[in-house]
């Protein structure tokens, strides 16, 4: 009895140090999922910080570009200023290249016009002391601006005596200066602007002629280096445009085409191996590797015009095609088996079962992986330089074969623009406008795969 009564003793004690021990193992297991918890939740907290810190400093740096310091006059289209013969009307009988000629001959005349007397004018009805200081008032607007009315006189030459209230944009060193973007206790020959030039920046601006506001020359404008405060995005925005549209043209087709074969019909051979290697090897090379390509064989070889959006497209294409095909593969590996079984089960053929019903199922995600490589092109800068689309081009293309620059090259020549007062707050700008435009393409990416998701 006794040896019973101890061999209970015993195996209670077993048991209790069993269980302290599984509840100390099992203490340290909660604990360490506890930290890798916190260690998770930690690093999410910091990168959501990073990105914050870097939109707070983009964005408050930006946003204040989107307004722009504008003088609102009264300006006099004087016909003893503006003397110029009536505007060319076709004759009847006359040929086209007659008729261009005299027309051209009139813009010439228009171009003549003295729009800077026609401008400190109309200033001198704010400031009586203009006409005797022309330099001084002439520097309270941007040069770009006397061409702004020659461009609406040519359009239109019935406003020849007549009096339009216009906002003018206001020089880039006023801007900087009535923004407090400059320290104004500087000395005189530190400083960009007279004295005189300055004080009445500061009278125009307490009495309200001269005011912020939305500068639509940001959009609508060129890029300028005579009249800075005039530059804007139009002519890169319409490059990014011709780009991407050439990169959806030729890298989607080709790179899902590509990924089809290779995933559904390729033979599995030493071949389709080395294919495959050299795909994932290409989606990791620098870009500006794809640059070098671009310049040596479409611009020396081919001999494609230089700082076209055609090559910046093919070569933003050529990046861009590992991209799209590694997602596309990745998104037919994801449909079961059993869809191409049952297809084939009924008949159909290995083409009309990938056509007909893996490709449809695969769409979301192969719209998705061409979505994010084509948002992914549109941020990139290194090849673009190499094959001249730095240049400065003060017009906006019409055709992909015209000259131009993309937005994130404008970014990169503003950002390194001497006038530094003004253009970092408008570089800051053009990034907002360039991530908002991939963030929209995110989110369309997003909205497709959900809209057309199907779940197993």
């Amino acid at each position: 009895m006794p040896t019973s009564t101890q061999s209970m003793s015993d195996t209670n004690k077993l048991r209790e140090k069993t269980q302290l021990r599984i509840a100390k193992s099992l203490k340290k297991r909660h604990a360490s999922e506890r930290r890798f918890k916190a260690f998770g939740m930690g690093a999410v907290g910091l990168a959501l910080s990073f990105v914050l810190i870097l939109f707070v400093s983009v964005f408050s740096k930006g946003i204040p570009a989107f307004w722009q310091a504008t003088v609102s006059l009264n300006v006099y289209f004087d016909p003893e200023v503006i003397n110029i013969e009536p505007k060319p009307v076709q004759l009847s009988g006359e040929s086209a290249g007659e008729f261009q000629q005299r027309m051209l001959a009139w813009q010439g005349q228009v171009g003549m016009v003295n729009f800077n007397r026609i401008i400190v004018n109309s200033l001198a009805k704010e400031i009586p002391e203009a006409p005797r200081y022309q330099r001084d008032a002439l520097r309270l607007i941007t040069s770009g601006e006397r061409f702004a009315l020659r461009d609406m006189l040519v359009n239109d030459p019935s406003l020849i005596g007549k009096t339009l209230r216009l906002d003018l944009l206001a020089d880039a060193n006023v801007d900087v200066w009535l923004k407090g973007n400059i320290d104004r206790d500087l000395p005189d020959s530190r400083q960009q602007l007279s004295a005189r030039t300055r004080a009445w920046a500061d009278e125009l601006a307490d009495r309200g002629v001269i005011q912020n506001k939305f500068s639509t020359a940001l959009f609508m404008n060129v890029d300028s280096r005579s009249s800075l405060a005039s530059a804007g995005l139009a002519g890169a925005f319409m490059g990014s445009v011709f780009m991407m549209l050439i990169v959806m043209v030729l890298s989607v087709p080709i790179g899902v085409a590509s990924a089809i074969y290779l995933e559904e019909f390729a033979p599995k051979n030493k071949l389709t191996d080395f294919i495959e290697v050299n795909i994932n090897n290409l989606a990791a090379v620098p870009s500006i590797v794809f640059g070098l390509l671009g310049a040596s064989v479409f611009i020396l070889w081919f001999k494609l015009p230089l700082s076209a959006p055609f090559v910046g497209g093919l070569v933003l294409t050529l990046m861009t095609l590992p991209t799209v095909i590694i997602a596309t593969r990745s998104t037919l590996k994801a449909i079961p088996p059993s869809i191409r079984q049952a297809a084939l089960g009924i008949g159909a053929s290995k083409t009309q079962a990938v056509f007909h019903h893996v490709l449809p199922l695969a769409l979301p995600g192969i719209l998705t992986g061409a979505i994010l490589g084509i948002a992914q092109a549109l941020g990139e800068t290194a090849p673009l330089l190499l094959i001249g689309m730095n240049s400065f081009v003060a017009s906006i293309p019409s055709t992909p074969m015209d000259q131009s620059t993309a937005l994130p090259v404008q970014i990169f020549l503003w950002q390194g623009n001497e006038l530094r007062n003004f253009f970092e707050a408008r570089t800051s700008a053009a990034i907002i406008v360039l991530l908002a435009l991939m963030i929209s393409l995110n989110a369309l990416a997003i909205w497709l795969r959900r809209r057309f998701e199907t779940r197993w």
